[in-house]
């Protein structure tokens, strides 16, 4: 394939004729993601098993991103479909109209600047296909700089069940982790930014839905979880977020009014340990 862009690597390995595929759909939501999308596609197409289908959703970028996606699918046009919105909604949005055309009975999210192990989506819907009643898998993420090694993949691994009241204190999952079923009762919620991902799987966990985790690393985000760029950089607009789905679960009465002071105090104290440590942080390196 042709570089477009100055700078900007549009080449990707060839799809082995020979790859075993799972029933998955992978969906991306993209925004601006010329730079780091290649990398989360290598990341995929080096899985040991590929997945049926991947769903990039371009939430209406307005630069160069939306040519870099269409030249990923026309290099993959069996394999790779690109949904472009007509105006930017958010992450949530752009997971949901992905969601709303996937084919195949697992979903699996990856972020435009993530990327995963080989072996991620072979173990989880290795686990998923033995363990039907579960409705969500996730695993472990790191943030992993450019010049680490991926840690070492154990052989052996436990997994854990992940209670609804857990999630109220502390997200269990980040996005690039999960693996769910396509026929879950929930979506996440339209038109909202910012730990709209944890919403969803508290309302899972909250619902009596078995949701867990594998405790393996099999996912790597390539900038720290907070403090740093991006939507991790906006602390307070975060918190709010999280402050928001604690309202929500307790409004649907899906928790009680002692889980909602108890949960939202916790959350505030949370908030204000990153601004100490992001404060720190950036004092360090000045």
């Amino acid at each position: 394939m042709m570089k477009v862009f100055a700078g900007i690597d549009t080449k990707l390995n060839s799809l082995p004729e020979s790859s075993n595929y799972l029933s998955i759909s992978v969906i991306i939501p993209c925004f601006r993601c010329a730079k780091t999308i290649n990398r989360a596609i290598d990341s995929v197409l080096q899985q040991t098993n590929k997945p049926a289908e991947v769903i990039l959703v371009d939430d209406a970028s307005g630069n160069e991103t939306a040519c870099v996606l269409r030249q990923i699918e026309q290099q993959y046009p069996d394999w790779i479909t690109v949904i472009t919105l007509p105006k930017n909604s958010g992450a949530a949005s752009a997971r949901n109209a992905g969601w709303a055309v996937a084919t195949q009975p697992y979903i699996a999210f990856l972020d435009a600047d993530d990327s995963w192990h080989p072996e991620k989506l072979h173990i989880q819907h290795e686990y998923m296909r033995n363990n039907p009643d579960v409705v969500l898998c996730g695993h472990h993420c790191v943030w992993l700089r450019t010049s680490d090694k991926p840690p070492a993949l154990l052989a052996d691994y436990r997994v854990t069940r992940i209670s609804g009241n857990s999630l109220l204190y502390k997200n269990a999952f980040s996005t690039p982790t999960v693996m769910l079923r396509c026929d879950v009762p929930f979506r996440f919620q339209e038109g909202i930014r910012y730990l709209e991902d944890l919403l969803l799987w508290q309302q899972l966990a909250m619902a009596g839905l078995p949701i867990v985790r594998i405790e393996k690393v099999l996912a790597y985000v390539h900038k720290p979880f907070y403090g740093v760029g991006g939507l991790s950089a906006q602390l307070w607009k975060m918190e709010k977020g999280e402050l928001r789905n604690i309202k929500i679960l307790y409004c649907a009465d899906s928790i009680n009014f002692a889980q909602y002071i108890s949960a939202s105090i916790f959350s505030l104290i949370k908030f204000f340990k990153r601004i100490f440590v992001t404060f720190f942080n950036k004092n360090m390196q000045d």
